[in-house]
């Protein structure tokens, strides 16, 4: 498995997210809830940038952001240097995520994602590895990318 993660929601993916809470403790993730606690309106960017920046940082290994479909969270998640964030909409792309792309933080989407599959996307995500070799190079490269 992995260390605490990070992990945060706006207000489409809220009720998503207090979900997750239950398959993460079910597969032994322990994790810190950066909010938000409401279905209240707020700005995805804010949480986003929470998580990724609270990874960047190396208080996390990984985070997770719910929004209604993952993809502006990502966005945000991804402007933040070291953060390789994905959206996975199935249980192959979380794994490949991981597997091939060290990704190191997890988007989904609340309004976009059948619900019965979100369990099983998380799953798959924490149980792959990255597996390096011809993989690593790419990734450092996804890397000095950020860097330019």
């Amino acid at each position: 498995m992995t260390a605490k993660i990070a992990l945060a929601a706006d207000h489409a993916g809220f009720e998503e997210k207090e979900k997750i809470k239950k398959t993460l403790d079910e597969i032994g993730v322990e994790y810190d809830d950066l909010g938000t606690n409401s279905e209240e309106s707020v700005d995805y960017p804010d949480y986003a940038r929470k998580v990724a920046e609270a990874v960047s940082r190396g208080e996390y290994e990984q985070g997770l952001l719910v929004c209604g479909s993952g993809t502006g969270m990502a966005i945000t998640a991804n402007k933040v240097r070291g953060v390789r964030a994905a959206v996975a909409w199935n249980e192959e792309i979380a794994r490949l995520a991981r597997q091939h792309n060290n990704a190191n933080v997890l988007a989904i989407g609340a309004r976009t994602t059948p619900e019965e599959e979100i369990p099983k996307i998380i799953k798959s995500w924490f149980a792959a590895d990255f597996e390096g070799g011809r993989h690593q190079r790419r990734v450092e490269k996804i890397d000095d990318a950020a860097n330019d």
